[in-house]
């Protein structure tokens, strides 16, 4: 699968302001994919599922698997940019974070399934960040996170773009402005 510049990747940890960004993306009229992993954890809530992160993190990471794949299926049908909250190359920063081995499968499917060369990185920000229900990670848990996340696209040959720590409005100028230059 070649690379699609137009796929344009937010990640990093949980609670630095990734899903608020994509969200007024979006108000602004761009199109984009929604997380995986707090949508996986709320439907598993819902019906008692065992692919939660802390009751079976393999099915949790086959689920996320299958939704980005969707996310990017549904994407090549998009015009324009699209935002991803997170990519597949999540996936190799998760199961590493996790100490689990990363399957052949999940491996060739961050090699094949590629976003644009620059991947937009939210830093850990503990002035915003807060857990809820679907987010139990402590703030040195997201600080983990972020790490591994950075460490899986920069060796998947991704060039990370850093987030600077602004409000959500200058945050889409910021991210609009980089991938037009």
């Amino acid at each position: 699968m070649s690379d699609c510049a137009r796929f344009h990747v937010i990640t990093g940890g949980p609670g630095s302001g990734k899903t608020s960004l994509i969200d007024a993306l979006a108000r602004a009229g761009h199109a984009r994919s929604v997380e995986a992993g707090r949508a996986i954890i709320q439907d598993q809530l819902a019906i008692d599922g065992p692919a939660l992160p802390w009751r079976d993190p393999q099915a949790f990471a086959e689920l996320m698997l299958s939704w980005e794949l969707r996310s990017y299926r549904m994407a090549e049908a998009m015009r324009g940019p699209v935002f991803f909250d997170r990519g597949v190359t999540d996936l190799v920063g998760y199961l590493t974070l996790i100490g689990r081995p990363v399957p052949a499968h999940i491996a060739r499917a961050a090699e094949r399934f590629r976003y644009n060369r620059r991947v937009f990185v939210a830093p850990p920000w503990p002035e915003i960040y807060a857990q809820d229900a679907e987010r139990k990670q402590t703030l040195e848990e997201a600080v983990r996170t972020y790490e591994a996340l950075v460490t899986a696209y920069a060796d998947s040959g991704y060039e990370l773009v850093s987030l600077p720590l602004v409000s959500v409005e200058e945050r889409v100028r910021f991210v609009l402005d980089t991938i037009a230059a």
